[in-house]
């Protein structure tokens, strides 16, 4: 496991195509920090890869941000992992923008199960380009 620190997040790289991304408390995300979280992203993951959102701490995004957060080609699936109703709730209405890509997203209320899915993702993907 590799551990890095962006100015707005954590990024654990738990396998070479999947990572734990922590948003810092109180961080209000805009374009230009979507931007450095998609070049992080892009520069240390193997693609296709899978992200694990932990939703332990408080945060936003703004309008610009929402719509393009997570548009890249080379993301397959992501687990969102939350704590409470509210994080739920936030995550299915930012998931029901309307977006160039649509997310393959799934909502966990237990950590464990988690990384199984996105493991089981990646597996998918890399079975049917092989």
């Amino acid at each position: 496991m590799d551990s890095h620190e962006l100015p707005f997040a954590k990024i654990i790289v738990l396998d070479k195509d999947l990572a734990e991304v922590l948003i810092n408390d109180g961080v209000e995300m805009n374009t230009e920090m979507v931007a450095e979280y998609h070049d992080f992203l892009l520069a240390r993951l193997k693609a296709p890869f899978s992200l694990l959102v932990n939703t332990v701490n408080a945060y936003s995004y703004d309008f610009e941000a929402q719509a393009n957060l997570v548009t890249l080609e080379q993301i397959n699936a992501m687990a969102v992992f939350t704590y409470h109703r509210i994080s739920m709730s936030s995550t299915e209405a930012l998931a029901s923008m309307p977006r160039s890509k649509e997310w393959n997203l799934r909502i966990f209320s237990d950590r464990g199960e988690a990384p199984a899915w996105l493991r089981s993702e990646q597996s998918r993907v890399t079975e049917a380009a092989g």
